[in-house]
């Protein structure tokens, strides 16, 4: 099969459009014929060998979420047959996806509805996961309560601005001005132009911060929390880094891979209450042009590799 790989750690230049070997279904898996996989900002990293993705057995092929059609399946699997169109996240540590074909374990995956494509279904896969993770099962959000959404254009911050805004609660986000519009056609009751203005002057007594940038921006994010407040972070405080706070909750979701909150995703995209991110694609042999415009964190929506 046709698939990206990852030579060696250090710049896009290390990603090489080659050949690796056809995966085979082993007990409970389905192979899957990739149509879409997106670029997360977590594949740059691993590219970079960044937050302990230094051991990886080169090549290595990047990707943690895709759509598909399945090809084959591995012995015990009832639930799926060939020709059924899926998406879905890999499991934590696995990835795979900048390439032709995939085995994964039929029970994290779901069926794709026709009315959603390829490309969009792929965009949604780890940010609805994360997002849902963070949001619902993590900070708790509860209608009347304010969030505030650090990096509104990105692909998870995107999504958790509808998923927030469909729970009931005022949502505020920072993005540079040139995405205030694209924020709040998402959702957002108020945009901060982190370029310009400093949040936690523009914004307190928040319920729950949410966390998609981290660095300094987490370190500042006390500040606006109201005494009980949540802090859910999926991007890291610089190393070494200790709240002052201790009237504060600081919460990380365990994005566990699973069919649930993939059907939960497409349960609130039928409800027309979320829909796919903006899309820019890429084909296959071009990811690391992809990884650039990743890197650069410049970006509006998601990035999509075509693969089909």
């Amino acid at each position: 099969m046709k698939a990206i790989l990852l030579t060696a750690h250090g710049g896009p230049d290390m990603l090489r459009f080659g050949e690796a070997p056809d995966p085979v279904a082993g007990p409970g898996e389905v192979v899957v014929d990739i149509h879409a996989a997106s670029v997360n900002a977590a594949d740059y990293k691993v590219r970079l060998g960044s937050g302990g993705y230094r051991d990886l057995k080169m090549p290595h092929i990047l990707g943690r979420d895709f759509s598909g059609v399945v090809a084959s399946l591995g012995p015990g699997v009832t639930d799926f047959k060939p020709g059924d169109a899926v998406f879905g996240v890999t499991d934590q540590g696995i990835e795979g996806c900048y390439a032709e074909k995939l085995a994964i374990k039929a029970a994290i995956i779901a069926r794709k509805p026709d009315r959603l494509g390829h490309a969009e279904a792929a965009a949604l896969g780890l940010t609805s996961l994360t997002a849902l993770w963070a949001v619902e099962d993590t900070a708790k959000l509860k209608r009347g309560e304010t969030i505030l959404i650090q990096g509104g254009a990105g692909g998870v911050a995107g999504f958790a601005i509808q998923l927030s805004k469909h729970l009931g609660a005022t949502v505020i986000t920072t993005a540079s001005a040139r995405n205030h519009d694209y924020v709040k056609s998402l959702g957002a009751d108020q945009a901060i132009d982190y370029t310009s203005q400093d949040f936690t002057k523009a914004v307190s007594g928040c319920d729950v911060v949410f966390d998609t940038v981290g660095g300094d921006v987490q370190v500042r994010s006390y500040d606006v929390l109201k005494p009980g407040g949540r802090l859910v972070w999926i991007a890291a405080a610089p190393a070494g880094f200790k709240p002052q706070r201790t009237d504060v909750e600081v919460l990380r979701p365990n994005v566990t891979r699973d069919r649930g909150h993939l059907e939960r995703m497409l349960q609130l995209y039928t409800e027309g209450a979320v829909w796919p991110p903006n899309i820019v694609r890429y084909k296959l042999a071009d990811a690391a042009e992809a990884h650039r415009v990743s890197e650069s964190r410049h970006l509006q929506g998601k990035l999509v590799l075509e693969i089909r």
